[in-house]
């Protein structure tokens, strides 16, 4: 056990310098070579593209991980509060590492990435998290959360497009646009009442009453200020969204139109 909880703190500790050295070297070093545009933008433009790169890698790692534990591993789904944790402990592990290291670039480049909502995303992640690792605690609940990750490559996505100077109403632009807002309704949204039905059906039990006071504050507090966070931002991916297709369909509608008057 003593060896394990090791283990754990060292993958912790290799998932935050990984992500510091794919912040500051590997993202600009690939960027350069893949995108030539890279080099044109500002350098508060660069530090958010590092950013946004280190993100995407994460969260398909982290993403792919957690959807191979829902599906496979049984101790977990079939006793989701005291399950066994060790697979989900790794996810975790390398969630955290990602977790500081992205409290403190934007600590440290706060003009550039300052955002107050993704300061207390992170806190109140790394708060449910703290029981996870260190006690165990709700292994189910903790890695359901890490679906969430699977909309962060389209939510960069998006960003890469602008600052590339792609058109709003360009076809990968809004081939990107629709698929975010799909993918992040899906993961962040949709799954809400399953999550909740899961929580729901364990409250009163014997093993809801055996979480220490902490652990059951972390789990809820934390499970609804994130999902606040996920309302807010689905609805300005939304109402971006809409925003798109129907500059789009304008120009589409308004040559019909002149079609028929011809």
């Amino acid at each position: 056990m003593e060896f394990f909880n090791q283990l754990i703190l060292a993958v912790s500790v290799t998932s935050f310098i990984t992500f510091q050295v794919l912040f500051h070297y590997l993202s600009s070093w690939v960027s350069t070579r893949v995108s030539p545009g890279f080099k044109k933008l500002s350098e508060k433009q660069k530090i958010e593209w590092n950013s946004r790169t280190v993100s995407t890698f994460h969260a398909l790692v982290v993403g792919i991980f957690c959807l191979y534990i829902l599906h496979f591993d049984d101790a977990v789904n079939e006793d989701p509060v005291w399950g066994d944790p060790a697979l989900v402990k790794l996810n975790v592990a390398i969630t955290t590492g990602y977790l500081i290291s992205d409290l403190l670039l934007i600590i440290f480049h706060w003009k550039a990435i300052g955002d107050r909502f993704f300061v207390v995303h992170h806190l109140a992640a790394l708060y449910a998290y703290y029981y996870v690792l260190g006690q165990g605690l709700l292994p189910y609940f903790a890695n359901f959360r890490l679906l969430a990750e699977f909309s962060t490559p389209c939510v960069n996505q998006r960003w890469f497009f602008e600052v590339l100077g792609y058109p709003k109403s360009s076809k990968p632009n809004i081939a990107n646009g629709v698929m975010m807002a799909v993918i992040f309704f899906l993961v962040r949204i949709a799954v809400m009442p399953i999550y909740y039905e899961r929580m729901f059906s364990i409250y009163g039990t014997e093993a809801f009453y055996r979480l220490p006071f902490g652990g059951r504050s972390a789990w809820m507090c934390s499970s609804i200020c994130l999902d606040v966070m996920n309302v807010m931002w689905m609805h300005r991916i939304a109402r971006g969204c809409y925003k798109v297709l129907r500059y789009r369909r304008k120009p589409e509608e308004d040559a019909q139109q002149n079609g028929k008057i011809e």
